[in-house]
This record gives C-alpha cells, sequence and structure tokens, in this order.
C-alpha cells in the first residue's frame, strides 16, 4: 500500500492514538484478520458475531502489527476510533486521494469475478494492475483491495456487490471509480429488493451514475442498456447484438466447454480462445475488453491477452479430470437462476460420449421466489438433457419436484438431505467419460461434494475458473 504514519491514520479516520510511542511509525499494510498480519501492518479490530478482532490485538501486535484500529482501548498502540468498518472505508477514501491510479469497478448479478479476474489480467500486461482477491465486493472487502494500492499502481479493478438499495453509492463514495462496467441484472438476492428485478437495476445503476470518465454497458440486457441515461460520462456498449460497440462474432464452444469468438471492435476483429469454461463467458471477456480498449490497448493485445487468461478464482466452474475418468466441475461458490441455466448450459456442452451429473442445492436470497424459481431450474435442467439431477437437501426438494413434472423418470432426478449422500450417490453411479457439475448458494458448503468426488475418483489435473 502507499505507505501511512499513524499520525496520517488517525487524521484519515478521526481517531486518537492510544498507547502509541511514536507517531511517525509507518503502516505498510492493512488486515482485518490477525493471521495475516506482517511487519508494519494496520491490525483492523472487527467485532463479529462470534468473535470479536479486539481480543487478538495482543497477537497481532506480537506478530507484528504497528497498531491496531480499534474501538477501545486494547492494551497495545492503537488508533481509537467509533467505529472501525466506517474507519476502515475512511482510510481508503484517503488512499484513494493520494493514488495516481485509475479505478474500475464492476457490479452485475452474475459474472461479476471473471469480469474482474480477466481486468486484472488484460489491464496487468498494461501496467502494475491491482485487484480484488476472490469476491471482496463488500463494505470491508473493498476498502482492504484500496488499500493495497502502491505508488506506481496504475489501475485497480473492483467488484462491487449489493444486497439492498444505496450500497454501491456507497461502495462508490469511497472507491470514486472512473470507469464503471454492469454486467447484468439477474435475481441475484431477489428477495432483498421490494420491486424485484426493477429494483435490482436501479441499484446496480447506482455504478452508472458515480463513474466519472465511461461506464460500459451491456447492449443486450435491457434493463442494463437503459442505465445509459443515468450516466453523464461516455457510455461504452459491449454485446453480441450488432448494436453494441464491442462485439461478440463467430461464437463456438468446444467439447470442453471452452468458448472462442471473434473480437470486433474499431474496425477490427481478431479471434479470442477463452481458457475459461462456458460460453457465458463471452459477455464478461467482451466487458473486460471493452474497458481495456477504454484505457488504452488495442484491439489486438486485447485479444491475445483474453486469450492467454486463465482462472484465478475457486469453485467458480473449476474443473477437475479425475484418474477414474470422470471430470468434477466444482461451480459452488454461488448461485442464482442466472449462474445455475448457464452452468448447466456449460455442463452439457462437456459432456461429449459421456453423461451429465448435476449435483445442485438451494438458491438463497430469492425471497418469495425461491419455491417457483428453484421448480423453474429443474424442469430447465429436464428440457436442456442433464442426464442424472441430484437435488441436496430440503431448501433444493423443489429443483427435484419441478424435474418431476417436467417429465424426468424415476432415477433421472432425486432428492438427497446431505453432501454426504449426494457424494455416495455420484460415486456409485458415475463412471468414465462422465461430467459431474456441483453447484449452489455459498452458504450451502457443496464445495464439500466436489471436493470429495475428486478425492474419491482420484485427482489427474485442475483447473481453475472464474464465473
Amino acid at each position: 500500500m502507499i505507505p501511512l504514519t499513524l499520525a496520517e491514520v488517525a487524521s484519515a479516520t478521526g481517531g486518537r492514538l492510544d498507547a502509541v510511542p511514536d507517531p511517525g511509525v509507518t503502516v505498510r499494510s492493512v488486515v482485518v484478520d490477525s493471521r495475516e498480519v506482517r511487519d508494519g501492518a494496520l491490525f483492523v479490530a472487527l467485532a463479529g458475531s462470534r468473535v470479536d478482532g479486539h481480543d487478538f490485538a495482543a497477537a497481532a501486535v506480537a506478530a507484528g502489527a504497528s497498531a491496531v484500529l480499534a474501538a477501545r482501548s486494547v492494551g497495545e498502540p492503537a488508533v481509537i476510533v467509533p467505529d472501525p468498518p466506517s474507519a476502515l472505508a475512511a482510510l481508503a477514501a484517503y488512499v484513494r486521494d493520494l493514488a495516481a491510479a485509475t479505478v474500475v469497478a464492476v457490479t452485475g448479478s452474475a459474472g461479476k469475478t471473471t469480469t474482474k479476474d480477466l481486468l486484472a489480467d488484460v489491464l496487468g500486461g498494461l501496467a502494475p494492475t491491482v485487484a480484488a482477491p476472490g469476491s471482496f465486493n463488500n463494505e470491508i472487502g473493498l476498502p482492504l483491495t484500496l488499500l493495497r494500492t502502491e505508488p506506481d499502481t496504475a489501475f485497480v479493478v473492483l467488484e462491487m456487490g449489493a444486497r439492498g438499495p444505496g450500497h454501491i453509492a456507497t461502495l462508490c463514495a469511497v472507491a470514486r471509480p472512473a470507469v464503471g462496467v454492469v454486467l447484468n441484472v439477474g435475481s441475484a438476492h431477489l428477495g432483498e429488493y421490494a420491486d424485484g428485478r426493477l429494483g435490482i437495476a436501479a441499484a446496480k445503476g447506482e455504478l452508472a451514475e458515480a463513474a466519472s470518465e465511461a461506464v460500459v454497458l451491456n447492449a443486450d440486457d435491457p434493463l442494463v442498456a437503459a442505465m445509459a441515461v443515468r450516466t453523464t460520462a461516455e457510455v461504452i456498449t459491449f454485446g453480441e447484438g450488432g448494436r453494441a460497440d464491442v462485439r461478440a462474432g463467430a461464437v463456438d464452444v468446444d467439447r470442453l466447454g471452452r468458448a472462442s469468438f471473434d473480437l470486433l471492435a474499431h474496425g477490427e476483429h481478431h479471434r479470442v480462445t477463452l481458457g475459461l469454461v462456458g460460453a457465458h463467458q463471452v459477455p464478461n471477456a467482451l466487458a473486460a475488453a471493452a474497458v481495456a480498449i477504454r484505457l488504452g490497448l488495442s484491439p489486438d493485445r486485447v485479444a491475445a491477452a483474453l486469450s492467454a487468461a486463465r482462472p484465478r478464482s475457486r469453485w467458480r466452474m473449476e474443473v477437475t479430470s479425475t484418474a477414474a475418468g470422470v471430470v468434477v466441475v466444482n461451480d459452488a461458490y454461488n448461485a442464482n437462476p442466472e449462474s445455475m441455466r448457464a452452468a448447466l448450459k456449460a455442463l452439457v456442452d462437456m459432456r461429449g460420449k459421456g453423461r451429465a451429473f448435476a449435483v445442485l442445492g438451494p438458491m438463497g436470497e430469492l425471497g418469495d421466489a425461491a419455491a417457483a424459481e428453484h421448480d423453474v431450474l429443474g424442469r430447465f435442467a429436464v428440457r436442456l438433457g442433464v442426464d442424472r439431477l441430484i437435488a441436496v437437501g430440503p431448501a433444493a426438494r423443489h429443483i427435484h419436484l419441478g424435474a418431476s413434472l417436467e417429465g424426468s423418470w424415476d432415477g433421472e432426478s432425486v432428492e438427497v438431505t446431505d453432501a454426504e449422500e449426494a457424494v455416495a450417490l455420484v460415486a456409485a453411479q458415475a463412471g468414465p467419460d462422465d461430467v459431474v457439475l456441483v453447484k449452489a448458494s455459498r452458504s450451502f458448503g457443496l464445495e464439500r461434494v466436489a471436493e470429495a468426488l475428486v478425492t474419491r475418483f482420484g485427482v489427474l489435473g485442475a483447473g481453475i475458473e472464474g464465473t
């Protein structure tokens, strides 16, 4: 990060120094986990429902922390503030003021992490780039990413999530993005919005309003395209339709589920072959291309960088080939109706001469629409031609019911009580050339199913892909 003294930290956060022998001591990183402390770190003591970071203050200082950002005295050098999360955001905003970097922010109901990862690869080939690790997209993760900005950082790529109206606006007040990217408006967190998808669109559009230089919008999503009227910045569109500024042509998916397409931009066309699984990665790649071209990369360099990019984030279409000849696709990081359908399509594309197994858990935060959305998903899987559907847990029961009502035969769709039963069933039925997709909302922990299956079938090789 850009080095700061403890005196500067106190000034930026409105805090007071406590038990600090030297206000000129330098802070060189900021962490919220005491296990990540290195010499010169500022440890932020967050009070959670089960763990209070203040209890780890002494351990953090012993490990080399310069001080603790805390809500009360901890018997160690500290900057005392009324609310550590708010102070963390204030400190990130202060560093944002000091930095010369261009901030790019990405939001959408699906694809945020993949697009952020692709931008990190593409922009990283142009100049020093900082990007959020994993899905650091909330009021804690976003400031931590901004605070990793170095004096020579040229680009900072942020991911912004929203659980309700005003959340993205709050994040934008800290990050002040120059370029904003809105990928899509789907059904993620549908239960948190009174106006359904229109409410989600209103929230995602807060990024369009905040971006100061350019807004990159999905021309194929009407709710996203309509956000053009919410900004005075330059509007750049992407999509597969002819009206988009940055387009994809001749889209193709190989037997391993990897997409390739012609990148059409600025009157040029260049072939892109993605190392990511699923045709749903094409719009994510187009969004990244639109940003990179706006920031100075030529279309040919963008195409080459997209083709060279490899997965960065875990449990997002993470493909493992096993010794038994079974391919396991771990996409259990999160799920919503749109990402579920995209993953199922990728599964069928990868099936080849084998069978497609879909081990699906519940989708969270859908509110009153939960039963209907799970029912629709089960029916979709049957129409798509998934060979085996395993619905895991009581909350996923409507996936099985929907599949049954759509016409699946007994054994094609089954309901199991837990992860262990799912593992046993797939291990008994799957064989060489079969592909097994495991997907659910993060809170249900279905990555355990994928990991157990890989152990059962034996590892040959793995590739990680972000969605």
